[in-house]
């Protein structure tokens, strides 16, 4: 069976970056989950001494806290800065960039439309700079929430959405409204990555997608690989491989979502090798 990469995967500019600045900043803690890679986490923890934090009460005095990729809402920023700790901010610019952009948008008096998961921590910090937004994934949401918005809206999207996506709801937004101003904020990475791995998806009898299970941007590699190639799984490391999943297989994919670290991807591809089929 041969194995092929996708010619995009794994880490992203953002993601690099902020493992790098934990590297750089032993012994101290990540207010949330750095990534969406709990085996990476680990491996910070256990070579760096990294922790990790979810709430503010869990910071210490004086120690070192690293702000995560997905950024963190910003009355907890302001917090951490006014305590007697050391912040390191590791948000990732591409999501600094709609934060900036819908603070200065409801500064000037648009409504915010924000395309994305108000679950999802980069979400959460990217709300937390706008007046009452309106957050949603769908244009049947969207619909739901018209009245609430002025005649002058601005647009952002969660960095890790599919482009077509959001492209809906900007349409809508447009034949409704009589001003939307329309930030794409979606990541050139995730771009990269969500064709490349369609382009393999379609010639492959089997696709292994590599990365954390709650991770939104390698959620979306699954399904895009999954509308293509129905024989595809997601997994976090190798030791989920099943072998009847690669049964009478003559091509396998691999794509990895952009907080999996190249390690992990290596040793998903050496457990496959071994597998009989």
């Amino acid at each position: 069976m041969e194995i092929r990469l996708a010619k995009s995967y794994g880490f992203c500019f953002g993601v690099k970056r902020a493992i790098k600045i934990a590297e750089e900043s032993p012994n101290s803690v990540t207010f949330g989950p750095l990534i969406h890679n709990k085996n990476e986490i680990n491996r910070l923890k256990e070579n760096f001494n990294v922790g990790l934090v979810e709430e503010i009460d869990e910071v210490a005095p004086k120690s070192r806290v690293i702000v995560r990729t997905h950024g963190i809402p910003k009355d907890k920023l302001k917090i951490l800065h006014e305590r007697d700790v050391e912040v390191v901010d590791a948000t990732c610019p591409f999501v600094t960039k709609p934060q900036q952009i819908v603070e200065q948008m409801s500064e000037e008096g648009y409504s915010v439309v924000i395309f994305g998961d108000k679950n999802h921590p980069e979400i959460k910090g990217v709300m937390s700079y706008a007046k009452d937004p309106v957050v949603v994934l769908s244009v049947e949401e969207l619909q739901k929430a018209l009245p609430k918005l002025k005649e002058r809206v601005a647009t952002v999207a969660q960095t890790t959405r599919k482009f077509s996506e959001y492209t809906k709801i900007v349409n809508f937004l447009m034949e409704h409204k009589k001003e939307v101003r329309v930030f794409n904020t979606i990541c050139n990475a995730t771009f990269e990555n969500q064709d490349a791995a369609r382009e393999l998806s379609r010639e492959a009898d089997v696709m292994i997608v590599i990365g954390g299970k709650n991770s939104s941007n390698t959620k979306q590699l699954f399904n895009i690989c999954k509308e293509n190639c129905p024989d595809s799984y997601l997994v976090e490391n190798e030791n989920e491989l099943q072998p009847e999943w690669f049964e009478g297989k003559k091509l396998c994919g691999i794509t990895a979502g952009a907080s999996t670290p190249d390690w992990i991807i290596e040793a998903v591809i050496e457990k496959i090798k071994k597998i009989k089929v």
